[in-house]
């Protein structure tokens, strides 16, 4: 590196340093056009950080968005030692370190980590990010936000009149260009969106237009502020994890014995765990008989003590024991052949929650009904809107994810509440709301062979709509 590159970068953050001492010295003084737009930041920020996880925020100033997100160990740098001393003052459970953000040394990973208007104000974006990436876990979530452009005029006017915070020369990034800088540095970008653009002290007002307007068209198009979510990109390891096929099954005595056929046998060691729903014919009977035929398989029958998929899933995953968690539906029209293709996506870390989709190959003639079908393409629509990412299909039964991510999002349930007699919602928005990759998998879907569909197409529709708004609620207008 020459010297004509430090030392220029040296009087760059020199300059920098300066500026934000001489703010933190004057108690950090907010106009109420400031502390709207870091009240609504907090709000953002605690809707995509759980409680309790460890944090890193990098340009911290005084900590009080780190505070807000409730982590169990938080970690705070900034290269102002004014801001830092402040921060300490009024965090003082929290750990705040004098550093420059290109010159990162530390020795732990972070299940989060926070670049708050930031990107725009450093020297070196990519170097930063090249920094970070060491601090990282598989399932670490990078969040940021950054100051879109639109602005830049209403910005440098509102710090000259005391509206704000006074800004030196920026460097007005794009989504796009952000998401490259990201990509150089080794991570994809899970979610963009845009947020914020009513920043007066009128709560009501302010809630309709922060929290309503700006998911629309084309009120997009006037936010303040760029947020993205990342994750490092996936490594290949060489591991092979072993796996739970979960399969509910009621009603389903001639499907049992083409199951333990024709499901494939995946990574280390591979379990089945049959949850049996109060059938009408002899499903647990058949069930236990085929258990004793197949001393091959490691299988296991439980008899669910509720009611509803939703119910059977959750004890099977609560006995399941492997690392890689799937949802097979006992009526086989998802054919078991197509497992290994799910298990790769998610070991190779393409995806973290791995959906499987009816709605790309053709289907046989009888395999779903004509309104099924454009009820599907509908929710897909809506919930991909939604959740900000691809959903082509939120009603297909083959599910698969890692039994940890599994844990987070049981632990965070109660955001959302007991809403889904499926089980399908509940994990799709547990997957959204805790930031996972989610990867769409085309499958081939078959007629059934034996017995018929337990869904109502009307009462169980009703119920979606339902769902739909709860996604609209806990996971859009937030």
């Amino acid at each position: 590196m020459s010297d004509l590159f430090i030392n220029t970068r040296s009087a760059y953050n020199e300059t920098r340093q300066s500026h934000w001492d001489g703010i933190a010295r004057k108690n950090f003084f907010e106009s109420f056009f400031s502390r709207e737009y870091h009240h609504r930041l907090k709000e953002i920020y605690r809707h995509f950080i759980s409680p309790g996880l460890v944090v890193l925020e990098i340009g911290c100033a005084r900590g009080d968005l780190l505070a807000s997100v409730a982590p169990s160990l938080g970690v705070g740098i900034d290269f102002s030692a004014e801001m830092v001393a402040l921060a300490r003052q009024r965090h003082p459970h929290l750990k705040f370190i004098q550093a420059d953000a290109h010159d990162l040394r530390l020795d732990q990973q972070f299940d989060i980590i926070i670049l708050s208007d930031l990107i725009n104000d450093v020297w070196d974006v990519q170097a930063i990010f090249e920094q970070i990436r060491p601090l990282c876990k598989a399932d670490t979530r990078i969040i940021l936000n950054f100051h879109s452009r639109v602005y830049q005029p209403a910005l440098t006017l509102a710090g000259k009149l005391g509206l704000a915070q006074n800004l030196l020369s920026q460097n007005w990034l794009t989504p796009a260009d952000t998401e490259n800088l990201l990509h150089l540095a080794g991570f994809e970008v899970i979610r963009s969106q845009r947020e914020i653009i009513f920043t007066f002290p009128l709560a009501g007002i302010r809630n309709f237009f922060n929290k309503f307007l700006i998911k629309l068209w084309p009120f997009q198009s006037l936010a303040w502020a760029n947020v993205l979510i990342a994750r490092p990109a996936p490594i290949q390891t060489d591991q092979q994890p072993s796996v739970s096929v979960i399969i509910p099954a009621r009603n389903e005595a001639g499907n049992i014995e083409p199951a333990f056929q024709r499901i494939p046998k995946m990574g280390s060691h591979t379990e089945l765990i049959f949850i049996e729903g109060h059938s009408r014919d002899a499903t647990y009977a058949t069930i236990e008989q085929a258990i004793k035929n197949h001393p091959e398989w490691d299988a296991k029958l439980f008899s669910q003590p509720g009611q509803g998929k939703a119910d059977a899933v959750r004890l099977g995953f609560e006995k399941a024991s492997g690392t890689v968690l799937m949802i097979l539906d006992a009526d086989l029209t998802v054919r078991p052949e197509e497992l290994p293709r799910f298990y790769q996506a998610l070991v190779s870390g393409k995806g973290e929650f791995i959906n499987g989709v009816r709605l790309v190959y053709p289907m046989q003639e009888q395999a779903m009904r004509f309104l099924n079908l454009l009820g599907n393409k509908f929710f897909s629509m809506a919930f991909s809107w939604l959740l900000g990412q691809s959903i082509k299909d939120t009603l297909c039964g083959t599910k698969v994810l890692s039994k940890q991510h599994y844990e987070r999002i049981v632990a965070n349930r109660a955001y959302f509440g007991e809403f889904d007699p499926f089980g399908d919602y509940d994990l799709i928005f547990g997957a959204a709301k805790q930031n996972l990759k989610i990867i769409d998998m085309p499958i081939r879907y078959q007629d059934r062979t034996y017995g018929s569909t337990n869904i109502d197409r009307w009462r169980h529709g009703l119920l979606l709509f339902r769902m739909l708004a709860i996604a609209a609620f806990r996971l859009k207008f937030i």
